[in-house]
């Protein structure tokens, strides 16, 4: 998950006890420390002083994607209240009494991380996490963390709730998950006590909650839950100069033609002599997490189908896209072989399925 504020955690103190935690907590993890001007004094450089906590709540909430009170429940629920937008975009919130006898996640649990979080401090303190989601409560799958924790894009986040309402209920949820990139191996047991159902396509029941999760296009119905896994490498070439609007719009009729879903992109990678051409970088930025620019000597050191004689002339390999979507797979087969128009190329691999690990709970 890529946090704001380079992943830093806002650490706010109210007391001297409270102070000397946070100071603690700070030799474990990036942290910012803010106390009230009383306590941070003079010559105190770990420490940022302020006057008025709602303040400068106002201008921290939205830029770190952690936050950790460290005092009573009541003093943060004011400080956050103005500030709440919703469980898919609100940071994790813990809150850890000055005696780190428990630490409370208390917003964004699931989506935020703030029960991992509570997890985190509780190890760090010995305190004891205190973590009141109902799925975590029935030690059941929360699968909108799951997908926050394996870096799935989501999509119809309400249906989460669907999901969790019906296996608290006891009630049957079916699963589209075959490559296992989400919910791991259904069939070790961790399966919610038989109440998650792998499904086919065919068979889905668009009326009842579900969880999808797939790399092609499907599963677009309200009860479901669908989560697009990263793990698209698409290689790019193009003619110098090609502006981006250009670029995205073959990358998208490519995936659409193949069933592809662009959500699932995990990098793009292309040739060396590519890195200074604003086109393309601008669209390899706008398309995938990571950009990766190979030498002609990697490119031309992969066996594919898709070679050009005047590419090899001019930048010494007979293939750039198709070549750099397997480096980046570190496969052998494409799902989408080299597409092209006059100045565009694409191709898509599959990165390996590698399956969660760890309990579903």
């Amino acid at each position: 998950m890529t946090q704001a504020q380079g992943g830093r955690t806002a650490l706010y103190a109210f007391s001297g006890q409270g102070l000397a935690l946070a100071r603690r907590i700070a030799t474990h993890m990036p942290a910012d420390i803010f106390a009230p001007e009383r306590l941070a004094g003079q010559g105190a450089p770990d420490v940022q002083p302020f006057a008025s906590l709602g303040h400068l709540v106002a201008g921290t909430f939205a830029r770190y994607p952690r936050h950790v009170f460290i005092g009573a429940a009541g003093i943060a629920v004011r400080a956050l209240a103005p500030h709440l937008c919703g469980k898919d975009v609100d940071p994790a919130v813990v809150v850890l009494d000055q005696a780190a006898r428990f630490a409370v996640s208390l917003l964004s649990g699931h989506m935020g991380g703030a029960n991992e979080l509570a997890r985190e401090l509780a190890a760090m303190t010995n305190a004891t996490p205190v973590i009141t989601t109902g799925t975590d409560a029935a030690d059941l799958p929360s699968v909108d963390e799951l997908a926050r924790l394996r870096n799935m894009v989501v999509e119809n986040l309400p249906a989460a709730k669907a999901v969790s309402a019906a296996l608290l209920e006891g009630r049957p949820v079916q699963v589209f998950d075959p490559e296992a990139r989400l919910l791991g191996d259904l069939c070790d047991g961790d399966d919610a006590g038989g109440l998650l159902i792998p499904t086919e396509p065919g068979a889905w029941d668009p009326a009842a909650p579900g969880v999808w999760c797939h790399w092609r296009t499907g599963g677009a119905f309200p009860q479901t839950f669908r989560v697009y896994p990263r793990c698209l490498c698409l290689g790019l070439g193009c003619r110098k100069g090609v502006p981006e609007k250009e670029i995205l719009a073959h990358v998208a009729q490519v995936f659409a033609q193949a069933g592809l879903c662009p959500q699932s992109i995990i990098a793009v990678g292309t040739a060396t002599i590519k890195r200074e051409d604003p086109g393309l970088c601008a669209a390899a930025a706008a398309l995938g997490p990571e950009v990766v620019f190979y030498e002609p000597e990697a490119l031309a050191s992969v066996t594919t189908a898709g070679q050009s004689a005047t590419v090899r002339r001019r930048i010494g390999t007979g293939s750039v896209c198709e070549a750099a979507a397997l480096l980046l797979a570190q496969g052998k087969e494409l799902v989408a072989a080299k597409a092209k128009t006059e100045r565009v190329t694409c191709a898509v691999a599959l990165k390996a399925t590698s399956k969660p690990g760890g309990s579903l709970s």
